[in-house]
């Protein structure tokens, strides 16, 4: 205890360089922290955005350039039966033109069932979602996101609305019974251009306007990510012919989305960190100017019996105090900057500890392995040389 207790003596003994030194430690954590922090926060935003609009499944269709067959009831259903299955639903998708209200619009149009709930998510904000009933009836009723809502009439609620839509060339009018905030909405404001969008309407109604009997793909979710789904791809390889199915793992392009976006967090938190061993330097620089200040003092310790070990811990523990007091700076200012930006943007917030002990540990050791030299200085001092000094 009296060599940490003489290490936090001689630190608070010249303040205002303990502190600038602190800062300097503080500065490399704090970019740290921010870095990773932001590219935690916009990997989990990201994520959330390509979940709510389906992207965390299995999509299965049929390659139309090598056969006609389409995928059916009896392909559902041996989906359905599959053990590694947990969900699954019919989809039919078609980019078309939405006109209303004098304007029209590109929308992706899907021909979904009433478990499109449970697939993809769907915030209502109005009205209602569809039912069997619509299903049943081959009904002109749509569910529109709330983008749409607003491009077309300026504001969120249009239930009872009357849209156009193109159905295989043909303009078929449905009513708005819905009005949903669906997943995208924060990808649609950024690239607007690239990204249309999205209106939802019975599967047997788009299945009539474009005379298909069959599906364009069966969107299923598994038990568990890491689920393989060879055996039913062979199954249905089995009915459709070899090489027709096919199958698009939707997790597995997320996560090699969310690889690239870990490496290049890691690249800039790595840049980030350069400061750290910056700011280790000063440690060094600093910790030797205390030992040149510092000479008498350690003469008049060892020639009352302090040991080279004692004297190379005190300043060893001088060295990582400073480190630690300014990675503590760093982590709280960094975090206080991330909280209140997830705040701002309304961004979710979640504690990444590996990271702040990661950011703690490594600017300690910094701190350590810059200060072993000016200790080892301390510690190999002649106490007869050292008394001498003025």
């Amino acid at each position: 205890m009296g060599v940490l207790a003489d290490s936090l003596k001689s630190i608070f003994r010249k303040k205002a360089r303990s502190v600038l030194t602190m800062l300097g430690v503080a500065i490399g954590v704090f970019s740290v922290v921010i870095i990773s922090s932001i590219g935690d926060v916009g990997k989990d935003v990201i994520n959330q955005e390509l979940n709510s609009i389906g992207i965390d499944g299995v999509m299965i269709g049929v390659d139309s350039s090598k056969t006609s067959k389409t995928i059916g009831e009896e392909q559902l259903q041996l989906v359905q039966k599959n053990p590694v299955v947990k969900q699954s639903m019919p989809l039919m998708m078609k980019y078309s033109t939405v006109s209303a209200h004098g304007n029209s619009d590109q929308c992706v149009v899907f021909g979904v069932d009433k478990t499109v709930e449970s697939m993809v998510s769907l915030d209502l904000l109005h009205g209602r979602m569809l039912n069997q009933a619509d299903i049943n009836g081959q009904e002109t009723n749509c569910i529109v996101d709330e983008s749409y809502a607003k491009n077309m009439y300026g504001r969120s609620n249009i239930v009872g609305k009357e849209i156009s839509i193109q159905l295989n060339g043909v303009e078929q009018d449905f009513t708005v019974v819905g009005v949903v905030a669906s997943g995208g909405n924060m990808l649609q404001g950024m690239m607007g251009e690239y990204i249309p969008c999205f209106l939802y309407a019975p599967i047997t109604t788009i299945q009539k306007g474009y005379n298909a009997k069959g599906y364009d793909q069966i969107m299923i979710k598994l038990v568990d990510d890491s689920n393989d789904i060879t055996q039913l791809q062979t199954e249905l390889e089995q009915q459709l012919g070899e090489g027709n199915v096919s199958v698009q793992n939707l997790v597995q392009q997320k996560d090699k989305l969310n690889g690239i976006l870990n490496t290049v967090t890691g690249v800039l938190a790595l840049i980030g960190g350069i400061s750290l061993l910056v700011s280790g330097i000063s440690i060094m620089t600093v910790m030797m100017t205390s030992v040149q200040e510092r000479k008498k003092e350690i003469g008049i310790k060892k020639a009352i019996g302090a040991s080279k070990g004692r004297i190379l811990c005190e300043f060893l523990s001088e060295s990582f105090f400073i480190c630690l007091f300014g990675s503590i700076i760093g982590i709280v200012i960094g975090t206080a900057c991330v909280i209140a930006g997830c705040r701002l943007f309304g961004f979710s917030f979640f504690w990444n500890w590996k990271l702040l002990f990661t950011c703690l540990g490594f600017s300690c050791g910094i701190g350590m392995l810059f200060g072993v030299y000016p200790a080892r200085r301390a510690a190999d001092l002649n106490p007869v040389e050292a008394l001498r000094s003025e």
